[in-house]
C-alpha cells in the first residue's frame, strides 16, 4: 500500500489523484500504525518549512525508519524541502535532515517569485524515477529551492535565472521540487516510475 502522509501541509487530494489516474490505490493517512504497513511513503506539501516541521513533529520517527529500512519514500515540492537540515524561510528550524543540505530562496533579480509555471528539465544524474524523461516541461510553484551539500544527489535541475534544484535522489529516496501529478503524462511516468521502485509491485 502506498500511503501518502497527511500532516495538515499537503495539496493531498492532488498527488492522491496522480495516482489514481495510473491505476494506483493511495491511502490518505494521519494513523502512524497505517505508515508503518506502508510499502511506499509519500510526502506532499505547500506552505512554510517551519510550519510543516511543526506539523510533522509526530511524523518524523516513523519516516525516518520507513527510509532506513529501504523502504521506497517520495516527496513533493515543500516535501522535497523538509527533506533537509534546514531552511532560511525559518532559521532555527530543523528539517528530517535525511540529506545535508539547505533550502534557499531563488534571487529575485527581475523575476517573479514565486518561480510558477511550466518549465523544463535538465537531468543531470541517473534516477530511477526520471526513466524516460528528458528535457521535458514540468509544473513548479515554489519560491525556494535546495542547496545540497552533495551534488551528487540532485538528478535535475531547471533554470530560472541560475540553475535550481528539480529533483533528488539517493538509494530509496526520491523528491521532487515539481509536481509531477500536475505536469500531464510525462509527470504521470514519473508516479509510474516511484510505483515499480516498490518490491512488492
Amino acid at each position: 500500500m502506498i500511503v501518502i502522509i497527511n500532516y495538515g501541509s499537503g495539496n493531498l487530494k492532488s498527488i492522491k489523484n496522480g495516482f489514481t489516474k495510473i491505476g494506483e490505490e493511495t491511502l490518505i493517512s494521519q494513523d502512524i500504525r497505517e505508515m508503518e504497513k506502508a510499502d511506499a511513503l509519500v510526502l506532499p506539501g505547500v506552505g512554510a518549512f517551519g510550519t510543516a516541521m511543526e506539523h510533522l513533529e509526530n511524523y518524523k520517527d516513523i519516516i525516518h525508519e520507513h527510509i532506513n529500512n529501504g523502504k521506497p519514500f517520495l516527496g513533493v515540492c515543500l516535501g522535497l524541502q523538509v527533506l533537509f537540515t534546514k531552511s532560511q524561510e525559518n532559521k532555527g528550524v530543523k528539517g528530517l535532515d535525511i540529506f545535508k543540505g539547505e533550502v534557499v530562496k531563488i534571487p529575485e533579480e527581475g523575476l517573479k517569485i514565486p518561480h510558477m509555471g511550466w518549465n523544463n528539465l535538465q537531468i543531470v544524474n541517473e534516477c530511477s524515477i526520471l526513466d524516460g524523461i528528458e528535457n521535458d516541461y514540468m509544473y513548479f510553484v515554489h519560491s525556494y529551492y535546495a542547496k545540497p551539500d552533495d551534488e551528487d544527489i540532485i538528478a535535475a535541475t531547471t533554470n530560472y535565472g541560475i540553475d535550481l534544484t528539480a529533483a533528488v535522489c539517493r538509494d530509496n529516496v526520491f523528491a521532487t521540487q515539481f509536481h509531477p501529478e500536475k505536469s500531464g503524462e510525462v509527470g504521470l511516468n514519473i508516479l509510474k516510475n516511484f510505483v515499480k521502485s516498490i518490491p512488492s509491485k
